[in-house]
């Protein structure tokens, strides 16, 4: 299977692990060995200065939510549109980063997209290609403007993008409405 890095990967309602109930995740690797990715659409309570204050030892003044990236636990992982801090790339525009000086600068930044996640999401060697054959996830293509969109919809419009493609693509139709209702 081709590498799914820079894709979101969308719960299907067969899915039925809570933790990805309706949950989009963008793909920061995937290859034979196993594939990472951070669930987007789960805000926590908790906010970015409550987490570092602790983790980098001196006080912040930022109201940012943090993220629930996945039921694995690991250190605090920031994406972000800045190429000066960036660790990897996953997509045109959207940047990994979890040193704590990437982090620094990056939460000063003013104009900087940036969402910072604790925990992620992991897949041993074959098993999310496992799942994906079993119906458990859709996927599509991400862009950094739905990567740093709001999340409320965020599953609903990707999912209603996916079935329209699906729809387009069997019908052989150039062009499907939003509402289907409107033919």
């Amino acid at each position: 299977m081709p590498s799914l890095q820079g894709h979101f990967l969308i719960a299907s309602p067969h899915l039925d692990d809570p933790n990805f109930m309706r949950a989009v995740v963008l793909m920061v690797q995937h290859d034979e060995e196993g594939a990472f990715g951070l669930v987007l659409n789960r805000p926590c309570e908790q906010r970015l200065a409550e987490v570092l204050t602790p983790e980098f030892g001196k006080e912040w003044d930022c109201e940012m939510p943090v993220y629930f990236g996945g039921p694995v636990p690991g250190p605090l992982i920031a994406i972000h549109n800045s190429e000066e801090f960036a660790e990897q790339c996953i997509l045109p525009g959207v940047f990994l980063s979890a040193r704590r000086e990437a982090m620094d600068a990056l939460i000063q930044e003013p104009f900087c997209d940036l969402r910072v996640f604790h925990g992620y999401s992991g897949w041993g060697g074959g098993q999310l290609d496992d799942e994906l054959e079993a119906g458990g996830w859709l996927v599509a293509p991400a862009s950094a403007d739905d990567v740093f969109s709001e999340v409320d919809e965020l599953w609903g419009r990707i999912a209603r993008r996916i079935n329209l493609e699906i729809l387009t693509g069997s019908t052989k139709l150039k062009h499907v409405p939003d509402d289907p209702s409107w033919n």
